[in-house]
């Protein structure tokens, strides 16, 4: 692994190199894009392509990527341009893209602003709320969230997170008269430290779900752009918005294993299928899904 730094008047952006540039066989490197995850997330996925040279990065403010713009928001259009300095500054040309769930975002809106950046893109999962057929609902179930994390902190934060995040359907009244979920219930501490910064459970990543793709400017490059989706992730809200945002492409949604983090390993608790969730991940690019 060479670990890179790309030092700009608003933000060092640390990005790792794993293989050859140029590629051994002279294909286009693999970039693998998260958010609020960092680079981290796609330890187990990226050991499957142990023949590919792949690339991964911090987000700017997240992780090792320390921000001197004085924001402290995240938005697609600011982490679109970081990762067009990154390609650039890899001086190989276009990239393949897989991202996930924010990541997802972000790689739709590189495409969209920098369509030279990219020959192919997977967005899995990305979290668009506006494009729900529910979407006000979604929009006050988030909220609920948003409001939790506010009084009580992270465990609250998060016990509403997964509670939203788990459920099927559309956002009914149902949903709302539910009791507050208890964090204990999900092995989280019911103690509140102060903080108010989580990407996740705050506002300041409020565009990344807001967000609308561009159609017509996707649909005018020469990328090939799939939506995806795991396959246990159906009726719940991020397999809702990949469904809703494929059709808002024009395009059906590609299936792939396991859940919203099916890549990963049991390094974060909730494993998923990373194997099959590999070998799924070459077809796609390779186009032969």
């Amino acid at each position: 692994m060479n670990e890179r730094v790309l030092d700009t008047p608003e933000v060092d952006l640390v990005y790792d190199v794993y293989g050859p540039l140029p590629t051994a066989d002279g294909r286009s490197p693999l970039l693998m894009v998260g958010q609020p995850m960092d680079a981290t997330g796609f330890a187990t996925l990226r050991s499957y392509f142990p023949d590919r040279t792949v690339v991964t990065y911090d987000p700017r403010g997240l992780g090792r990527s320390k921000r001197k713009d004085g924001r402290v928001d995240h938005t697609p259009e600011v982490q679109a341009f970081d990762l067009h300095a990154i390609i650039t500054e890899l001086g190989v040309g276009p990239v393949e893209v897989f991202g996930s769930s924010g990541g997802a975002v972000t790689a739709l809106e590189l495409v969209a602003s920098y369509p030279d950046d990219v020959t192919v893109l997977v967005a899995h999962e990305p979290p668009i709320i506006p494009l729900l057929p529910d979407a006000e609902a979604a929009r006050r179930a988030q909220q609920g969230m948003l409001d939790a994390y506010q009084a009580k902190g992270a465990g609250a934060g998060l016990a509403t997170f997964i509670a939203m995040t788990s459920w099927q359907g559309e956002f009914t009244e149902g949903y709302f008269a539910q009791p507050a979920p208890d964090p204990a219930a999900y092995g989280m501490p019911t103690d509140d430290d102060g903080s108010r910064d989580d990407p996740l459970l705050s506002d300041r990543s409020l565009s990344i779900t807001d967000y609308r793709p561009d159609s017509a400017a996707l649909a005018a490059c020469s990328t090939r752009v799939l939506v995806a989706m795991g396959e246990e992730s159906r009726n719940l809200m991020t397999g809702r918005t990949a469904e809703a945002t494929a059709s808002f492409l024009g395009q059906q949604v590609t299936m792939f294993p396991s859940h919203h983090g099916g890549f990963a390993g049991p390094e974060f608790g909730y494993p998923g299928q990373p194997e099959a969730f590999a070998q799924r991940l070459r077809e796609v690019l390779d186009g032969s899904e």
